[in-house]
């Protein structure tokens, strides 16, 4: 609460220092004064998400200016110069492939904002181009009737928001870019999240709290999707810390067309790297067909966006054999119609998982797969059950009594539907819920809020034996406890 306060005032502040001094567009005038509708139920959202069926990344900043993805954390905002810079171009080719929405870089992992802010003079008001890259682009797409996405980097390289270093102050600086970004531009569709608790960035949920950036964002724009680009640690059947779960095909992750269910976004670029290279005008690009037959078909198909990058180039331009592509892909396929109705999943995971390191107990367990793997906080380790327990159960316990609501019991290997959980308090085991024919892989479970010393789980018996790959408890607070 205490951080919250702080943030609030220092993030009024910087948006006060911003625009007071701003000579504004009528079209920034016109963002700045955006009002929120009522907000909807997030299972709509997510439906309407899944409908628009394909949406044009567009990666620009100042890697763009280097030959890397991850430049040199100290790379001047001076190479950051788009002297033809033509978003309207951009939107043209994002409708000529019958795109719904764009979804810029705001900020990269290397921390260079393309926007005016007044947290770091690490953008592009310090650079010669000196213009708001993101408002010239929510403009230019809103005009084409496409809806507006950011994409922004909790890994900040360039101000040590990295592992080990991360300070109140680094959050209060990204709460307080991410108010900059959900007040100034007009509505906001989607806020795509990137580098935060992955296996190459490793900053946890905790570091940088995510309940409390989740519920900033819908604060600001209630209407807005969140999504944090986990795919790679968490199982596909749960919505762990994300309102879709979201998959980058460039690092391996693929959402399975034949069982999907959940509402999804699928990234891939044009070319062979996400910012653009000076090869990129002579090298091949995907082609067309395969981008459509391949993957857009087959991916709505499983309730899944295709979230297809470009790079504009240093001029600030698509180069032709993206326009090319782009129009190509609009030729094959006539855009977004009907809907493919989706069944309401559970509500996301945003809260903190109490249970991460916490001590386990269980029934026999075979020798590789012991107790410790419940809390690891790693999905691809597992507890397994000695096939000779009648009822095998598992059980976390606390150093002291806490408030809980909710549990997640992640099964990758589908080896058991029925169970129940029951919660010790006071010297005494209490039944906490009970679940049937649950054959869910991911099972999300709420309930009335309890005080508990320890959560075990009991599971039927099954003639192979029982695995739980992590369980975790949580405190919810708000609208997402039941």
């Amino acid at each position: 609460m205490r951080i919250h306060i702080i943030l609030t005032t220092v993030a009024v502040a910087f948006m006060s220092a911003t625009f007071a001094s701003d000579a504004v567009s009528i079209g920034a005038a016109a963002r700045k004064g955006h009002k929120e509708e009522p907000s909807r139920s997030l299972y709509s959202l997510q439906q309407d998400f899944v409908d628009m069926r394909l949406g044009m990344f567009i990666h620009f900043n100042i890697p763009t200016y280097v030959g890397d993805d991850w430049p040199d954390p100290d790379t001047p905002a001076s190479l950051f110069n788009p002297v033809r810079l033509d978003c309207d171009q951009w939107a043209e080719a994002a409708a000529s492939a019958h795109a719904s929405f764009g979804c810029l870089t705001a900020k990269h992992h290397s921390g260079f904002c393309i926007w005016d802010t007044a947290t770091t003079d690490y953008s592009v008001a310090s650079s010669p181009f000196g213009g708001d890259v993101v408002a010239m682009y929510a403009d230019a797409f809103r005009a084409r009737g496409m809806k507006v996405a950011l994409y922004y980097s909790i890994l900040d390289t360039h101000h040590d928001i990295r592992p080990g270093f991360i300070t109140p102050r680094s959050v209060e600086m990204i709460k307080a870019q991410l108010t900059e970004l959900l007040t100034s531009y007009g509505p906001i569709a989607a806020l795509f999240i990137d580098g935060w608790d992955t296996p190459w960035s490793r900053i946890s949920y905790n570091d940088v709290p995510f309940e409390d950036i989740y519920r900033l964002v819908k604060s600001l724009q209630p209407d807005c999707i969140v999504m944090e680009l986990n795919a790679g640690k968490y199982p596909a059947d749960g919505l762990y810390y994300t309102d879709i779960k979201s998959y980058e095909q460039n690092a391996g992750q693929h959402v399975s067309t034949d069982t999907n269910v959940l509402p999804a976004v699928s990234s891939l670029p044009v070319n062979k790297s996400w910012f653009w290279k000076p090869d990129f005008p002579t090298s091949p690009v995907k082609s067309a067909e395969s981008l459509v037959n391949d993957n857009l078909l087959p991916l709505n198909e499983a309730y899944c966006v295709l979230l297809l990058n470009v790079a504009p180039n240093r001029d600030g331009l698509i180069d032709d054999n993206a326009l090319e592509v782009l129009r190509q892909i609009g030729n094959l396929w006539d855009g977004p119609s009907g809907s493919l109705a989706l069944k309401e999943p559970e509500a996301p995971i945003i809260s903190e998982n109490i249970a991460i390191g916490k001590r386990c107990n269980t029934s026999w367990a075979y020798d590789i797969h012991i107790a410790d793997f419940l809390t690891d906080d790693d999905f691809t380790t597992r507890w397994q059950s000695h096939s000779s327990v009648a009822e095998p159960w598992a059980e976390v316990v606390f150093d002291r009594a806490e408030p809980v609501n909710a549990i997640t019991i992640a099964d990758s290997r589908g080896s058991f539907t029925d169970y129940r959980v029951e919660y010790f308090v006071d010297g005494k085991w209490m039944p906490l819920l009970e679940a049937s024919d649950d054959d869910r892989k991911v099972k999300i479970r709420r309930f009335d809020r309890v005080w508990a010393e320890k959560i075990r789980v009991y599971i039927t018996p099954s003639d192979k034996p029982v695995t739980i790959d992590e369980i975790g408890i949580y405190n919810e607070r708000g609208d997402m406890a039941r």
